[in-house]
């Protein structure tokens, strides 16, 4: 693409573009095929997602009220907006003591493939290799992961809803209409809420979940490119659901499909921001390509210290940079 940067006109900007952090990372992307990655968090994130749901509503239908559980399910809807009257959470609460134990079972085997799967789309970015070790242990430890990240989202979502009903009753104690300007320092208010929730849970699954340790002040940019992604996203998939899935024309197949492109923005999205943390520095981290023909001169003796890629050169220090496993 040099030749794109000889253009006139347009040539300087593109050249200044391609020297940008957000450019390497898109480039890192590309050399560890991400749209693969993508498509393998997508099918475990949709497998696991309806267990989930199940699951979500038995707990709800035994510890809740039917005016708590209503509150939920409007909750739910303002998260996701358009899809909880698609799914019919409430069949869902009214169904969920018989089949609470299946879903429970069901979510603990997908949920931890799905945390398995999403730890090794991650490390991928990393040039990482999979995880070794024991294979038992390594599920109770992605067990232990999901139950972690499930603590982590419920905890912010009561923060959340904390701060936004402490917001609404400060602007009903000054007086602050609900409507005009009013009504848009509140959306404002609620917004930069959900970005603080979603930060939470994206540092999480940027350092915790693939077993790095990237830069505080990455992890922080990258953080909030996500939380920021994540509620454009749910506004998209809210449209998408109004106005495109509910048309006869898709039938049964309008809420999948919003599900799943939904699912697949919020994998890519979720790739970028590793990738980001990744690619901190210029040269940051070799390609697998560049790791597997390393050791392949390494374990031939054909590469001396100090030469470009070899022990004790550039590319190497690079490596070494990056956090272990």
């Amino acid at each position: 693409m040099d030749w794109l940067t000889r253009l006139p006109v347009i040539g300087p900007w593109l050249a200044r573009l391609m020297r940008t952090h957000a450019w390497r990372a898109y480039e890192h992307l590309e050399s560890v095929h991400w749209t693969r990655l993508a498509a393998a968090i997508t099918f475990t994130s949709f497998v696991a997602l309806f267990p989930l749901l199940t699951v979500g509503a038995a707990v709800a239908a035994a510890l809740l009220s039917p005016a708590q559980i209503e509150d939920l399910e409007d909750k739910l809807a303002e998260q996701v907006p358009g899809i909880a009257d698609q799914l019919d959470i409430s069949g869902l609460v009214a169904n969920a003591g018989t089949v609470g134990v299946i879903a429970g079972a069901l979510l603990l085997v997908t949920g931890i493939g799905w945390v398995g799967s999403l730890r090794d789309c991650l490390r991928a970015v990393w040039a990482k290799d999979d995880d070794p070790g024991n294979p038992v242990k390594r599920k109770l430890a992605d067990a232990g992961v999901l139950i972690g990240l499930g603590g982590v989202a419920l905890l912010s979502a009561g923060c959340s809803a904390f701060a936004t009903a402490a917001v609404g009753r400060a602007a009903d104690h000054i007086g602050l209409a609900h409507h005009g300007p009013g009504r848009f320092l509140l959306t404002v208010a609620g917004f930069c809420i959900a970005v603080l929730v979603n930060l939470v849970i994206m540092a999480y699954m940027l350092t915790w979940l693939p077993r790095v340790t990237p830069e505080r002040r990455a992890v922080l940019v990258a953080g909030l490119i996500g939380a920021v992604g994540f509620e454009l996203l749910k506004a998209l998939l809210s449209g998408y659901m109004q106005g495109v899935a509910t048309r006869s024309l898709y039938g049964a197949f309008g809420v999948p499909i919003a599900l799943l492109l939904w699912m697949n923005f919020i994998a890519k999205l979720l790739l970028y921001c590793a990738a980001w943390t990744a690619t901190q520095h210029v040269g940051g981290i070799p390609s697998y390509e560049q790791q597997r023909e390393r050791r392949r001169a390494r374990d031939a003796g054909e590469v001396s210290p100090g030469a470009p890629g070899g022990p004790g050169g550039p590319g190497e220090a690079a490596s070494a940079a990056a956090p272990g496993r």
